[in-house]
């Protein structure tokens, strides 16, 4: 058996070879900042009513003043927002400022066809239990979940409370007014391209940029993707134009491809479910594979009212039940006996928490790295088989099937679910184009060029992701695009380029006063993202009150809240200290988990090392995470804070 694994990683690492780039993440583009208009305005927002826009009184005038700021009005943003709410603090108090024309973050960029959640979403969407909301299946599709966002907003009065079509630019601590100067650019305009600046006062600010949200492309070689003659678009900013339907429905009929040679480059959680839909109209569809995906069977199902009833919403505290139990199922810690609530094909990756962090190797130390990837290895041998045996048994043909198999362990890309992805290799109309780990070579004025041979198209759709996670170093202002200037006009980029990640609860750090933020340094790990931005947002919330509370109460001005240097110290350093049990990664293919292969520099320092082991997750995963919260807060004392009232 230990042959057999050896064996198994060198395989991996080999593999994983072929696809790394020296470049690495310099092989893409950020959208945004493509200095080629046509790619650049593949990122503008075609979603935003402007001119309903233009009309509404904004919700944010220059010279205001108030008491939380929130850069996002995102998942993320929201939930902080609706948080501060139950924690006693008035709608009005609070104002988010959001890029997008409308609220939801990735739900509102992302409007592809196909489109679903892929966790439960009845752990998925939060605060189901206090909208009494009951989504229609069991992963509800994205416009159910974008439009419920919004209804997040009106249930709490926080509708009117957005200022759209704006970015803070930057936030600089005014230490003798006790306040965050925001300097804000805003827009206006038919097409929002009116720009103005205003200046706006917080007594908090908090910084809720998500996970994934500035979509890339490839640099490929030839005439360049912008040089390609026909219609392009990014799955990030879909072109209904172009394909015909709307956003409003989960398939919409996309007409305008009928008798089209349509491709899509990239094999990813969004092209699984885009690409069924693409060859139900397409007269022929091309899928570029470097990589491929795992496929998993969704099982999708609509709610059955009666086991909404019984079995998942029986009781009061059902939805906090449900989360507690997908986590800890998922990061391997729930008691033995416990039943799984979920019973999806997540909670059977148990390997995945090589990922996530556990509690049974959270303290991995560098030694042991290489028996713990043996170990996971071992843990991921079943499923491999399943899965290989699942993938052969769809897809008829043995060869594409070989090629759509994942030769790498479960936790070095995220796993994807689908009940059409893999049957739609069966069809005639569809081909798969395996680039055998070197991806897309060119782009031509007619096509794409892999292998020397040209595959002519009509439309070509791209379905390559957004910049690595792992690019800000865990800094929460690099990741905002927000210039954050702290105490003594030290910005936290400057901190964490020093100190490398440093904070308490990976919420909030020293010489930032009233500064709060959602991430994923310093914190737990989940696939259900949502639960982790929930967690953070309820646990930034308490600190703000409760600081409140002891100082004369929640109207109460010029209090000024601030980690402890000693605190948030030993904080980074336990930290950083489970950060050797994530070098499992270092034996995956090149994806944004590990910042395209480059997962360590081989010129390092012990210094450089240092901090990027600071930037780690909590390592015994979400559960355990959750529990030092709750353990923290029930001691009593805020330890670890200082709040002072000038």
């Amino acid at each position: 058996m230990a042959a057999e694994l050896a064996a198994l990683q060198a395989k991996y690492a080999q593999e994983a070879q072929r696809r790394i780039r020296p470049e690495g993440t310099a092989q893409f583009e950020e959208l945004q900042n493509s200095g080629v208009d046509r790619l650049r305005h593949l990122a503008d927002d075609v979603w935003a009513d402007h001119a309903a826009l233009d009309a509404a009184p904004p919700a944010l005038r220059d010279g205001d003043r108030v008491k939380f700021l929130i850069a996002g009005a995102g998942m993320g943003g929201i939930v902080a927002a609706v948080r501060l709410v139950q924690a006693g603090f008035p709608a009005d108090s609070i104002r988010l400022v959001e890029t997008a024309g409308g609220v939801g973050g990735t739900w509102y960029w992302n409007r592809f066809p196909g489109l679903h959640c892929d966790c439960e979403a009845y752990i998925y969407m939060p605060l189901l239990e206090e909208l009494g909301f009951v989504p229609s299946h069991k992963y509800a599709p994205g416009v159910e979940i974008r439009n419920y966002l919004a209804q997040m907003l009106e249930k709490y009065g926080l509708a009117d409370k957005v200022l759209f079509r704006a970015r803070v630019e930057r936030l600089t601590w005014d230490d003798a007014g006790r306040v965050w100067k925001a300097g804000i650019t805003a827009r206006r305009g038919p097409r929002g391209e009116e720009e103005h600046r205003l200046a706006a006062e917080a007594q908090f600010a908090l910084l809720t940029a998500g996970l994934l949200h500035k979509p890339q492309v490839p640099k490929l070689g030839g005439v360049g993707l912008h040089g390609f003659g026909g219609a392009l678009l990014h799955t990030a900013r879909w072109d209904y134009g172009v394909t015909g339907g709307t956003c409003e429905e989960p398939f919409p009929t996309l007409d305008k491809l009928r008798g089209k040679r349509v491709g899509i480059i990239g094999t990813g959680a969004t092209a699984v479910q885009a690409t069924p839909c693409l060859a139900d109209y397409a007269g022929e569809l091309f899928v570029f594979q470097r990589t491929p995906s795992a496929v998993y069977q969704r099982n999708q199902r609509a709610t059955d009212p009666d086991e909404w009833a019984t079995e998942i919403a029986p009781r009061p505290g059902w939805q906090s039940e449900r989360l507690l139990n997908f986590a800890s199922v998922t990061a391997r810690c729930a008691p033995p006996g416990t039943k799984d609530m979920v019973n999806d094909l997540w909670t059977q990756q148990s390997a995945y928490s090589a990922l996530t962090g556990d509690p049974e190797y959270a303290l991995t130390p560098p030694e042991k790295v290489p028996e713990l990837i043996g170990r996971f290895l071992a843990m991921d041998e079943a499923n491999r088989s399943a899965l290989r045996a699942y993938t052969a048994e769809v897809v008829r043909d043995r060869d594409t099937a070989e090629k759509l198999t994942p030769w790498y362990p479960v936790w070095c890309k995220r796993p994807t679910f689908s009940d059409t992805y893999l049957q739609t290799f069966n069809r005639p109309n569809v081909h798969l184009v395996d680039t055998d780990g070197k991806g897309v070579e060119a782009a031509t004025e007619h096509g794409l060029l892999v292998g020397g041979t040209e595959y002519p198209l009509d439309v070509l759709v791209l379905s390559t992701g957004y910049t690595s996670p792992a690019y800000d170093g865990g800094d929460p202002s690099v990741r905002a695009g927000v210039e954050v200037v702290g105490r003594g006009g030290r910005t936290l980029s400057a901190k964490w380029a020093e100190q490398g990640a440093t904070t308490l609860h990976g919420v909030a750090t020293s010489g930032f006063p009233n500064l709060f933020w959602l991430g994923a340094a310093q914190t737990g790990v989940s696939p259900n993202q949502s639960y982790v931005l929930e967690t953070e947002g309820t646990h930034i919330a308490h600190i703000i009150a409760e600081a409140h509370r002891r100082s004369g109460g929640l109207d109460k001005a010029g209090l000024a809240i601030e980690v402890q240097p000693e605190a948030e110290e030993a904080w980074s350093m336990r930290c950083a200290a489970g950060a050797p049990r994530f070098a499992v990664q270092m034996i995956c293919t090149p994806s944004y988990i590990n910042n395209e292969g480059h997962f360590t520099d081989p010129n390092a320092t012990q210094e450089d090392l240092l901090k990027k082991a600071r930037q780690s997750p909590w390592s015994a995963g979400l559960p355990s995470y959750i529990e030092e919260l709750e353990r923290w807060r029930a001691e009593g004392s805020l330890s670890g804070i200082k709040f002072t009232v000038a």
